[in-house]
């Protein structure tokens, strides 16, 4: 089942992809449209994230996600995917996903990138955050890096495409500032944001 949905996905994920048009309908009704070749985009800093999947026993696909710590920052506390900025030694995005996937997950098995999604720029932080798909065989196991996650979630592919686990809320990601959003239930926690565009784009590539 497991290997079936992966040898169709990687033709899905060649051929052209949705972007934003998947992308904005899990955006919040505040967030800014940053063109990919506008002069704003450039001052925008490189950054990648891994979405990576394996099979439970049952043969069932399981998404990772992660939890991060709470911290003095933009995106304290959120459930995201692993990643993080380009760093000079990367030799490409790709390779900054894989280190930032190694570096907050400990996996103990290297995945095999299947493909990628589009870019998704970040305003509030100027990032431009380019997503990379990702499978394994079987489940890894981890070490946390406890400095930046703070749990690791298992999300069942199942769940992850069911149509009552886009909910709507109001969340205040600092104080003075109230957002009307769409989000993912991820086992009762708020999954919105990039990572939400990000995967709904995902979701829309499964589903064609």
């Amino acid at each position: 089942m497991f290997n079936e949905f992966i040898a169709d996905l990687k033709i899905k994920l060649q051929q052209p992809l949705p972007g934003e048009k998947a992308q904005f309908e899990m955006a919040h009704v505040k967030r800014e449209r940053v063109l990919a070749n506008s002069p704003e985009s450039k001052n925008y800093r490189p950054s990648a994230v891994l979405i990576l999947m394996y099979p439970n026993e049952h043969e069932e696909t399981i998404l990772l996600l992660i939890e991060r710590v709470t911290y003095d920052g933009y995106h304290s506390g959120q459930i995201a995917l692993p990643g993080g900025k380009a760093e000079p030694t990367d030799a490409d995005l790709q390779a900054t996903a894989m280190r930032e996937f190694f570096e907050e997950t400990g996996s103990d098995q290297t995945p095999e990138v299947i493909g990628k999604l589009t870019p998704v720029h970040i305003p509030v932080s100027k990032f431009v955050v380019h997503p990379f798909v990702a499978c394994l065989p079987k489940r890894p196991n981890f070490n946390i890096h406890t400095r930046e996650v703070q749990q690791l979630i298992e999300w069942p592919f199942t769940n992850f495409i069911d149509a009552e686990t886009v909910k709507q809320t109001t969340i205040e990601p600092m104080p003075g500032l109230k957002l009307h959003t769409p989000y993912f239930d991820v086992q009762d926690k708020i999954l919105w944001g990039a990572t939400a565009m990000i995967m709904n784009e995902l979701k829309w590539v499964v589903n064609s």
